[in-house]
């Protein structure tokens, strides 16, 4: 009987794996502070990312997608603009993106690209030298590097940036 327990325990102890990090679901709408380093600035490539403790959100935004002009523009994923996930070892802080020399913790477990999808910005004005840009996702699609989709990805609303006409 002692060896039958024993065997037991030897298969369900080989049986669980806890190594393979398996992401199902992205909730970055709770979150609703945009953050990027330095100013933000119309006509050229802008980096705006969310921060939820050890996961970023990183949107990539090419020149043409923010106008100091009241429209709608449409950026298409990953052929204009680019959308990358990552998980990391630790809770991450604006300074891992923002500093010139990033540090060295937290380390990043892993990084998923969007292959597909569309953002969408609409800008308002605020004033005659405001404006609000409205940043929403629609269709991502993240695939993880062994081929399994991300199923719930809860990210529609990106969130809001401002750029101001320069002098």
């Amino acid at each position: 009987m002692r060896n039958y327990v024993l065997c037991c325990f030897l298969f369900v102890l080989a049986a669980c794996n806890d190594g393979d990090l398996q992401i199902e679901t992205l909730d970055f709408d709770s979150i609703t502070t945009v953050e990027n380093c330095g100013d933000l600035k119309a006509n050229q490539t802008n980096v705006v990312f969310k921060i939820n403790d050890d996961e970023a959100l990183i949107l990539t935004l090419p020149a043409s997608a923010i106008k100091n002009d009241t429209t709608s523009v449409v950026s298409l994923v990953p052929t204009q603009s680019k959308l990358t996930y990552r998980f990391f070892s630790d809770k991450v802080s604006t300074s891992y993106f923002c500093d010139a020399i990033p540090p060295t913790e937290p380390t990043v477990i892993d990084e998923i690209e969007a292959n597909g999808g569309e953002v969408l910005i609409t800008t308002t004005a605020i004033d005659t030298v405001t404006y609000s840009h409205k940043i929403e996702l629609s269709g991502i699609s993240l695939e993880t590097s062994d081929n399994n989709r991300i199923t719930d990805l809860r990210i529609e609303n990106f969130g809001t940036i401002t750029t101001k006409v320069e002098e």
